[in-house]
């Protein structure tokens, strides 16, 4: 539990808080855009320029199951500073890199210190607040969380365009600055050398399969799946891996985690709907950015104001749940947030070549606004049979997991719509015929018999297929979203939304 300095200082503890997630939120997107940038820079082909995201994706995905541990053993607050230091000083070192090698280290030693800022400040402001300010608190945290992968790109297009790739990690320092002065002046010392004793077996175990699972879908694609050896042999890294953990999750006496997560049916259910909310988001996002830009020739900025008015839609829906959180089941806004991501997505599946930027605005305001339903009664409903010496633990298997989420969810829905875009690709190609009224229109400007006229041809088809690629995914996951609309009920509306709900509004 917090200690009485805390809670007496909560106010700016949380605006640090704040400050750490939404520095490291926007971390995991804010450099995706200026790779090209950097490949130039450093003379590097497209598949070296991977392993700057795969380094940084890797490293978090190892360090954030050590959170409840260290967080234990050392403190809130020591483990906050370092965090934060490291990572402040790792994102100066990537902006001052000379060479491919430095950038792949410093992205790494960003990742191993950023790891821990998510799940400890949802820990932490867990504790800091009463039960009945939870919704409001976590709509707070969660407007940092979800905020940054969504304006990431848009900032990040910004300062590359307008300064220099650099700019991307150079804008961490007054930020981790900030956070570093506040949680030094105001959160209380001490508070370690309670955790118990570290299952190293366990955690090599977690590590071999987080690593080798992030690997096999980073590298994959690029390396044409199993295919490769390299993909082979991560995959059976991650087997391994994930066999060893379980066995020694089961069986030891003192596991990394602690068994009392696996009987909190809530924290179980919530981390289900965890992985749905990061197939759900953060495969939009990776799927839309190509198809604006490389199917329908948007510029990389009006790509992200256009993808802009999803991030306005969570951060106006989570402020409204805040509210009203307590005073209406968690469940039922959850049920909304899902069908609104539903009808998004679903509207989505109606995209066409020809369309103007208003449906990615109306169906981004949409989705938007289903997220913030969907977040923040997800999370307080995952930690409200939690009790407060698991929220460690428990926030750094919430956050691996939905990063484990989000790492599939993209790979799955990408390789699907490569899939799908290559059995259109061949369907049309069947169709092409003279007489088919489906083609009249191109054939009275090109001739086909040319090399010209079947090059064109060929685009065409290309660029039809693609779309229909694109358009089974989105279908795929607004069917997924209204799926998980019955899945609700596995959750159980906690004690204390009951007695909020006889409380009178203020």
């Amino acid at each position: 539990m917090a200690s009485p300095q805390d809670v007496a200082n909560r106010i700016p503890i949380t605006v640090c808080l704040m400050l750490a997630t939404l520095m490291n939120s926007l971390d995991g997107t804010i450099a995706n855009v200026a790779l090209p940038h950097m490949q130039g820079s450093f003379s590097a082909s497209q598949d070296q320029m991977t392993w700057v995201l795969t380094s940084y994706i890797v490293a978090t995905a190892i360090m954030t199951p050590l959170t409840g541990w260290l967080a234990g053993r050392f403190g809130a607050e020591q483990v906050f500073l370092v965090s934060i230091a490291g990572f402040t000083v790792a994102s100066m070192l990537c902006g001052s890199a000379t060479n491919l090698a430095q950038i792949v280290v410093y992205r790494l030693l960003q990742g191993l210190c950023g790891a821990s800022l998510m799940p400890l400040s949802q820990s932490v402001m867990l504790d800091l607040f009463p039960p009945q300010q939870v919704g409001q608190v976590m709509a707070i945290w969660g407007a940092g969380a979800l905020l940054g992968p969504i304006f990431g790109p848009l900032l990040g297009g910004w300062l590359t365009d307008n300064f220099s790739w650099r700019w991307v990690f150079y804008i961490n320092l007054p930020v981790g600055v900030l956070a570093f002065a506040g949680v030094w002046l105001f959160m209380s010392k001490g508070g370690g050398a309670r955790g118990r004793r570290l299952d190293f077996l366990g955690y090599g175990a977690l590590v071999a399969f987080v690593a080798g699972l992030q690997l096999v879908l980073d590298r994959g694609p690029t390396q044409d799946w199993f295919s490769s050896r390299e993909v082979w042999a991560e995959a059976i890294l991650a087997a391994i891996g994930l066999y060893l953990f379980v066995m020694q999750t089961l069986t030891a006496r003192q596991p990394f985690f602690d068994r009392a997560l696996l009987r909190d049916r809530n924290f179980l259910a919530g981390n289900l709907f965890g992985v749905a909310l990061s197939v759900l988001l953060f495969s939009t996002m990776a799927l839309q950015p190509p198809l604006m830009q490389g199917l329908m020739g948007y510029p990389v900025f009006a790509a992200g104001m256009a993808m802009m008015p999803r991030g306005v839609g969570s951060f106006v829906s989570m402020l409204a749940v805040g509210r009203v959180i307590g005073r209406i089941d968690s469940r039922v806004l959850l049920g909304l947030g899902l069908g609104a991501s539903g009808v998004a997505l679903f509207q989505m599946s109606h995209f066409s070549l020809d369309m103007t930027v208003t449906p990615f605005v109306v169906s981004g305001i949409i989705q938007g606004l289903g997220m913030g339903f969907m977040f923040v009664p997800m999370t307080v409903l995952t930690f409200a049979t939690l009790g407060p010496a698991l929220r460690p633990e428990g926030a750094s298997a919430y956050a691996l997991v939905r990063s484990l989420g989000q790492s599939v969810g993209i790979s799955v829905m990408e390789a699907t719509f490569t899939r799908q875009a290559a059995v259109s690709h061949a369907d049309l190609a069947a169709k092409v015929q003279p007489g088919n009224p489906a083609f009249g229109d191109f054939f009275s400007r090109v001739n086909p018999m040319t090399s010209g006229g079947l090059e064109g041809l060929n685009v065409e088809i290309t660029r039809q297929s693609a779309m229909v690629g694109y358009i089974d995914v989105f279908h795929l996951m607004s069917v997924v979203a209204l799926a998980m609309i019955p899945l609700v009920l596995l959750l159980r509306p906690p004690k204390q939304a009951r007695e909020l709900a006889a409380m009178p509004v203020e």
